[in-house]
């Protein structure tokens, strides 16, 4: 297939997250032979603050470890007909301009003989209803959605059998557990402050069960205004700020677990729904320990696969058995690594985006005509 993508970021991983996904699956897409062309805005402001932060030093690890990788920019008068070019397949991510969602559907409705399908990574039809309902998708194949619960909300909105539950997966091609192992110590967690939606839940969860656990706490993310770095500091951890997702796999094979702590979205309003976070450690094979997420899909083994802790006491205890026991530790890895290579891999991903396109029984050969 030929396949034109369109994302806020494909270089910029600076509180996108989308762009962690979108690199492995675009990867495997590519390796598979398919033709993969990806279009970002000029000054997409994840881009443009991990530029201000880091320079161009900061897109070092995505270039060296994505070489496959590319995306071409495009500013307001962009000529979007000669971007989608002959595309058989053309996605646009939810957090794109709606002008250019609905200039992408224009030209679908006009006779463009493409699929054309949004994809939706984010709580906003829930947390910002109203901006989404302004995107214009009627001339859109199809939606796909990073969690069953949030399928259901674009069922409601009457999309019915037009939109797919496509989750989020790891790339196993750089997320994998070290060729060998080196010493570990403490806990990492991998995660942005953002607007204090899960303060609380980071100090019960995170910050004082570290510090009872006895168990040295590096905290990586961006957005920490200066009271989220004293806060990291009182409970004992250290802040070290972005960490480009490309190097997360060797601080996770540095630590000897790491924390889940779903923001409050994804625990009341759109329930069931991982983030990208514990795919890529699970794949790694470090030992994840989560504050309260019900798996409403059966995506993972609870218990299994990771740990769940109730309250900030539960994991306390979690840590403490993670601490001192190696057995538990291995265990937990190996399940965990065994989850994701079996269910959940950007191959598996890619598998499925395959067959979605297919159901709409586009021709072999397309092109977009006038």
């Amino acid at each position: 297939m030929r396949i034109r993508y369109f994302t806020h970021s494909l270089a910029s991983c600076w509180n996108h997250g989308n762009a962690h996904f979108l690199r492995g699956v675009l990867s495997e897409l590519g390796a598979r032979g398919h033709q993969v062309e990806v279009w970002e805005p000029e000054g997409a402001w994840s881009l443009e603050n991990l530029l201000k932060d880091h320079g161009e030093e900061g897109l070092d690890s995505y270039r060296r470890l994505y070489p496959e990788l590319s995306s071409r920019p495009y500013g307001e008068d962009a000529d979007l007909r000669a971007m989608v070019g002959d595309a058989d397949l053309v996605i646009a991510h939810e957090w794109n301009d709606p002008a250019l969602v609905a200039g992408l559907g224009r030209l679908r409705a006009a006779g463009g003989r493409f699929t054309l399908l949004f994809h939706d990574t984010h709580h906003r039809a829930v947390s910002a209803r109203a901006e989404m309902r302004a995107y214009d998708l009627g001339a859109y194949d199809g939606v796909l959605a990073f969690g069953e619960t949030l399928a259901q909300v674009y069922r409601r909105w009457g999309w019915g059998d037009r939109v797919f539950v496509w989750h989020e997966a790891a790339d196993i091609r750089r997320f994998h557990p070290p060729a060998e192992e080196v010493a570990r110590s403490g806990l990492v967690w991998i995660g942005n402050w953002g607007e204090g939606e899960r303060t609380k839940e980071l100090k019960e969860f995170l910050f004082r069960p570290a510090r009872a656990a006895g168990l040295g706490l590096d905290v990586y993310g961006v957005r920490y205004h200066e009271t989220a770095k004293a806060t990291v500091r009182r409970y004992g951890g250290r802040y070290h700020g972005w960490l480009p997702n490309a190097r997360a796999p060797e601080v996770f094979a540095r630590h000897l677990a790491t924390v889940h702590v779903p923001r409050r979205y994804y625990t009341k309003l759109l329930p069931g729904i991982p983030t990208i976070r514990p795919f890529e450690a699970m794949a790694c094979g470090i030992p994840l320990v989560s504050a309260p997420w019900e798996d409403e899909e059966g995506l993972f083994r609870p218990g299994r696969d990771y740990l769940v802790a109730r309250d900030g006491e539960e994991m306390t205890r979690h840590l403490l058995a993670l601490r001192d026991d190696p057995q538990l530790r291995a265990a937990l890895a190996r399940s965990g690594l065994e989850t994701i290579r079996a269910r959940h891999t950007c191959g598996h991903r890619a598998d499925e985006l395959i067959a979605i396109v297919a159901r709409f029984a586009a021709p072999a050969e397309l092109r977009l005509t006038a």
